[in-house]
C-alpha cells in the first residue's frame, strides 16, 4: 500500500499537469485559438512576443460595450407579416441568414446626445457643433401648441431619459463615430496592454484593433438586423430548430394590450390609438405617454430590447428601395446605395418620384403612429438630411471573431 501511494501522487499530478496543458490549448482539443494560441507560431515554429518577434496579445474575447445587448443570430422570414393595408409590396416576405450582433437596449436619450455636445464643443470646431445641434424646431406645428417642446425637451432635466428626436441620418453617422472612438480610448487605457505599450499601441490617435482591448466600430443597424433584433423570435422556439408562431409585433398575440397578472389591459407600446387619441383619458392614461416616453419604458422583447415597437421611428442603415427584398443578398443583407436599381429609375430629379440615393429606411412606428407601423415588417424612408419629432435611433456593433 505505500508503494502505491507515491504511484497514486504522482498519477494524479500527471493527469492534473495535462489538464493544465490541454486546458491552455484549444479549451481541451489540445489546438491553438484566438485566446490560447500558444507560446510560439504553428507556422514558423519561433515563439511569440519575443523581442522583435511578431507580437500576440492576450485576448479573452470581444469586451462588453456601454448599453449592448447580445443578439444570436441565425436563419429568419424577414418581412411584412402584417396585412399590406399600404399596397407597397415593398417587404415581401423571404428567409435570410443574420450573423450575431450587439444592439442598444434602448434609444439613444437626450442625455446622451448632451453629453455628446458636450466633449464636441470642447474638442472640435464651432461649425462642427453648430452641426451637431438637433433641430428642436421639429416640435413646432402652425395649428398646434407645442412651444413648450422646442425649448425644453432637450435639456430640460425631465425629458433626460427620454429618446433624442430632431437628429438626421447623419447626425447619428456622427455620433456612431464618436461613441466608438470615446469608448475605445476608455477602453485602452483601463487596460494592462496600455501599461505596457502606452502610446506605442496607437494606429495614430487610435488604439490598435490587433490589441485585443478594443471594441469594434458602434453603427446603426442595418435594416435586417434591426428587422430581426425586433422579431427577437428567440422566444417562440419549440424543440430543435421549430418555431411555434410568427410575431406581429416585438411580443406574442396580435392584440396590443398586456394579458397578463397586474397590468392586465395595459398598452405595450407607445403609439397613437386613434384619431386624436394619444394617451387615453385622465385618470386612466393607458399608455402613458401623448409624445415619447422614458426609454425603458414598456416590457423588453425577448433580446431585452426596449421599445422596438413605438415610441419613435429608428434611423437604419439602408438606402430605401422598394425591391429591396428581391435584391439583396440572403445572408447579412443591407442596401448601400442604388446597386441594381439606380435612382435614375425613379426621376427624383423632376418630382416624380421620392426615392433617391439620399433617402433612408425608418423602422418601428412612433408615438404619433397608429399601431399598423410598429409591425417589424413596415418600412417607410425619409431624406438623410431630415429631422422630425417622432424619428430617433440606436446603434449596433458586430460580433467580431465568431462564426455566428
Amino acid at each position: 500500500m505505500k508503494k502505491f501511494i507515491p504511484f497514486l501522487k504522482a498519477s494524479l499530478y500527471a493527469f492534473g499537469a495535462g489538464v493544465v496543458l490541454t486546458s491552455c490549448l484549444g479549451g481541451g482539443t489540445g489546438h491553438p485559438n484566438s485566446s490560447n494560441p500558444g507560446e510560439a507560431s504553428t507556422l514558423t515554429g519561433m515563439a511569440y512576443n519575443e523581442e522583435e518577434n511578431f507580437q500576440v496579445n492576450d485576448f479573452s474575447g470581444q469586451p462588453d460595450g456601454p448599453n449592448l445587448r447580445f443578439i444570436e443570430g441565425g436563419r429568419t422570414i424577414l418581412g411584412s407579416f402584417e396585412e399590406d393595408i399600404m399596397n407597397s409590396n415593398d417587404n415581401i416576405e423571404r428567409t435570410v441568414t443574420v450573423a450575431s450582433f450587439y444592439m442598444d437596449e434602448t434609444e439613444v436619450a437626450n442625455i446622451h446626445w448632451l453629453e455628446y455636445l458636450h466633449y464636441v464643443k470642447l474638442d472640435s470646431s464651432d461649425e462642427f457643433y453648430q452641426s451637431a445641434l438637433p433641430d428642436t424646431t421639429v416640435w413646432s406645428k402652425d395649428l398646434a401648441y407645442n412651444d413648450p417642446y422646442v425649448d425644453h425637451y432637450l435639456r430640460y432635466p425631465g425629458f433626460r431619459y427620454f429618446p433624442v428626436v430632431g437628429v438626421n441620418w447623419l447626425q447619428a453617422q456622427d455620433f456612431c463615430r464618436w461613441r466608438s472612438d470615446v469608448v475605445n480610448d476608455r477602453l485602452y487605457k483601463e487596460s494592462d496592454f496600455y501599461q505596457e505599450a502606452g502610446a506605442e499601441g496607437l494606429d495614430g490617435d487610435k488604439p490598435q484593433l490587433e490589441s485585443g482591448v478594443v471594441l469594434p466600430d458602434y453603427r446603426l443597424p442595418s435594416e435586417a438586423e434591426w428587422e430581426y433584433a425586433a422579431q427577437a423570435l428567440i422566444g417562440t422556439q419549440w424543440l430543435d430548430e421549430n418555431q411555434t408562431h410568427r410575431r406581429l409585433y416585438p411580443w406574442d398575440g396580435h392584440a396590443l394590450r398586456n394579458p397578463y397578472g397586474k397590468k392586465l389591459g395595459t398598452f405595450l407600446a407607445n403609439f397613437k390609438r386613434g384619431r386624436g387619441d394619444y394617451a387615453g383619458i385622465a385618470g386612466k392614461l393607458n399608455d402613458g405617454a401623448m409624445i415619447t416616453t422614458y426609454i425603458y419604458e414598456y416590457p423588453p422583447n425577448d433580446f431585452g430590447l426596449y421599445n422596438m415597437a413605438g415610441n419613435v421611428n429608428e434611423w437604419v442603415q439602408d438606402v430605401y428601395r422598394p425591391l429591396s427584398f428581391q435584391d439583396m443578398d440572403d445572408m447579412n443583407p443591407v442596401r448601400r446605395d442604388g446597386f441594381l436599381d439606380e435612382e435614375d429609375g425613379y426621376d427624383a430629379q423632376n418630382f416624380n418620384s421620392l426615392i433617391s440615393d439620399r433617402v433612408r429606411v425608418i423602422k418601428g412606428g412612433s408615438w404619433a403612429d397608429v399601431a399598423y407601423w410598429m409591425s417589424p415588417g413596415t418600412r417607410r424612408f425619409l431624406e438623410e438630411d431630415s429631422s422630425t419629432s417622432t424619428v430617433g435611433f440606436r446603434c449596433a456593433m458586430i460580433r467580431a471573431g465568431t462564426n455566428y
